[in-house]
Order: structure tokens, then sequence, then C-alpha cells
């Protein structure tokens, strides 16, 4: 399980290691291009149910920890489907791997 860190607070959020390669991916690909979006995830069970959204800007702070030493494949098809949602009206929100 690693930790997205983002924003002044330095606040974190616990994302699976696999998980959080693809949006660190996907992430980059945005705040390289200069533009801003918003980013949703279901909060965990052990915090009760619902989700919580921020908005990410190129100016803000991100950092990306792994529990894994080893570097993590990524899914091109995943990532472009990150992608889509993150360009889309409703922004970056994590989905899952499909493995057809």
């Amino acid at each position: 399980m690693g930790t997205l860190i983002y924003g002044p607070a330095a606040k974190s959020i616990s994302i699976d290691d696999r998980d959080l390669a693809h949006l660190q991916a996907v992430i980059l690909a945005k705040l390289r291009r200069g533009e801003s979006f918003s980013f949703s995830w279901e909060k965990s069970a052990d915090f009760g149910s619902g989700h919580n959204t921020v908005w990410v800007h190129p100016q803000m702070y991100f950092e990306f920890n792994y529990y894994g030493s080893k570097r993590i494949p990524l899914n091109r098809e995943w990532i472009e489907r990150l992608m889509v949602r993150a360009n889309s009206a409703g922004g970056l929100e994590l989905i899952p791997e499909k493995t057809s």
C-alpha cells in the first residue's frame, strides 16, 4: 500500500501500489501539460463510506511513495482509460483495471 501526498498541508492518501503507479502516470502527464483537473477517490472502509475530491493544478506539491521497491509494469490501456476520465468534466477517478 503506497501513499499519494499532495498540497501544502501534505495530506496523504493510502492507495495500492499498482493503482498509484497508474495514477502517477496520468497525473504527471496532465501536470506536464499545465492542465488542472479534479481527482476523486473512495474513502477506505476504515474511515466510513463516501468519497473525497481535490482540485489538482501544476503548482501543487505531489509525492508518490511506494511500499514495494520493484518497478510496476504499466498497463497502457488502463492509463488511456484513466486519461479519458481525467479529461472529462467529472475529472480523474480511480477505475478498476480490466484484466480480460
